[in-house]
């Protein structure tokens, strides 16, 4: 069985389930590129944002404060935690963990974080409505995608950036938000430096104001609305570009511009590469990806072939550490494990990345300093010894890390598990070693 099978299903899946190697290894590359082509679907079982946000335009019209608190610690609480679960759920049994894969990936770039209430009820929703549906389209789609929607909207605090000049900033005396076009530009496309001035960062604050929520005043509920009556009038420079006056079109116009950008070609491949080759990819590796970017005009599906494509995605196993999220999946997809969402919640938390509740707009890191430190290691040891006493598994430890390790496993390792003393403490070993830990 060829390493090649367990880096597809590892390092570019989400970790092999029994069988899945011998299904993969007569061609790995041809597996993966297979997923691009698929259709997006919706995750069973995950609420709807404008539902989730009418509920909190009725809690807010209706008792304030109070009601707010309330929905948040009932139905959004809720809510999240069965989304999580359905969410978790598919990720553990797809037959495309590539391309699911990539959904993740893209949502910690665009990350919008629960550890804002508002946004709590609604974080996994954005995924679907926004990330999925655009994951092998074009980068200018998802971009328009996540930045409008409703999430990201409330979690950058853009539905409150008044233009001073706009006749609603006038009357009102409110001002400029400037947090969804500062991190727009530094996360999201031209990178940290990537050649725009905190000139560049105002206009198109200036720019982006307007782009709001429907609420039970105006718009549809719950979904993006443009307000005339809070946008800054007047031409703006951006990026060394003179843009008229033109409502709402003048942040898209923007957008479109950012999407085409040669920093945001090279800031995209860097952390593509990343994630799918090394913690410090190659510069050859990264140029080539971001010549991809350019000269297919942002075409997903071209970049992804490009990642695939590259010598070294192949050449070296396990030279990424697995993130907790990434450990825990892997974990139920080797085991056929169907966990509930409060489970998944408890265990992403004492392993240190709670799902969706990224401590910043930066998302979660993805190299191996965050998660391989020694205390990190510890608590994953400790995962594994309580999950492998709760498992039963059909196969015999020893045979499943055969199945789902393949040619990564190690003699060492492999004779680790068959003299264990017991099943769960071989099931442990399995999943706390190295090949286990790493993709």
């Amino acid at each position: 069985m060829s390493i090649d099978a367990f880096i597809a299903a590892s390092r570019f899946g989400l970790g092999a389930r029994p069988g899945d190697l011998g299904r993969i290894k007569g061609d790995p590359q041809g597996w993966l590129l297979a997923q691009l082509d698929g259709g997006s679907e919706t995750t069973e079982g995950v609420g709807r944002s404008a539902e989730r946000l009418k509920l909190f335009f009725d809690a807010r019209g209706s008792g304030g404060d109070a009601a707010l608190i309330e929905l948040y610690r009932k139905e959004y609480r809720q809510g999240f935690t069965a989304d999580v679960g359905a969410r978790t759920r598919r990720a553990a049994a797809t037959d495309q963990p590539f391309r699911e894969r990539l959904v993740h990936f893209w949502t910690n770039h665009f990350t919008v974080s629960a550890v804002r209430p508002t946004v709590a009820g609604i974080a996994v929703a954005f995924e679907e409505e926004a990330i999925r549906p655009n994951v092998t389209g074009r980068f200018v789609d998802l971009l328009l995608a996540a930045i409008r929607h409703p999430a990201m909207l409330l979690y950058l605090d853009q539905a409150e950036s008044i233009g001073p000049k706009s006749r609603a900033g006038l009357r009102r005396g409110r001002g400029l938000n400037e947090n969804l076009a500062r991190e727009v530009l530094e996360l999201h496309t031209l990178g940290v430096d990537g050649g725009y001035t905190q000139t560049d960062v105002r206009a198109f604050a200036e720019m982006l104001t307007g782009w709001s929520i429907g609420n039970p005043r105006r718009g549809i509920i719950g979904e993006f609305h443009y307000i005339e009556l809070i946008h800054e009038p007047g031409a703006k420079t951006f990026l060394g570009r003179t843009y008229e006056s033109a409502g709402e079109h003048e942040a898209r116009a923007a957008l479109e511009l950012l999407a085409r950008h040669p920093s945001t070609a090279r800031h995209i491949a860097a952390k593509l590469a990343r994630h799918f080759i090394a913690d410090r990819p190659q510069a050859a590796s990264v140029d080539r990806i971001a010549r991809v970017f350019l000269d297919s005009g942002g075409d997903l599906k071209s970049v992804y072939r490009a990642v695939i494509a590259e010598e070294r995605a192949w050449r070296d196993p396990l030279t990424k550490v697995r993130t907790p999220s990434d450990f825990v999946i892997a974990a139920l997809r080797a085991t056929g494990v169907k966990a509930e969402g409060g489970q998944v919640l408890r265990a992403q938390a004492v392993l240190g990345q709670p799902p969706l509740v990224a401590p910043s707009p930066a998302g979660w890191p993805d190299d191996a300093s965050a998660w391989a430190t020694p205390e990190a290691m510890m608590r994953r040891v400790e995962f594994a010894l309580a999950f492998a006493g709760r498992v039963r598994t059909r196969m015999e430890p020893g045979d499943l890390a055969e199945s789902v390790l393949g040619d990564a496993l190690s003699d060492e390792t492999g004779t680790a598990i068959r003299r264990a003393g017991s099943r769960s403490e071989a099931l442990a070993l399995m999943l706390a070693s190295p090949e286990f830990q790493r993709r």
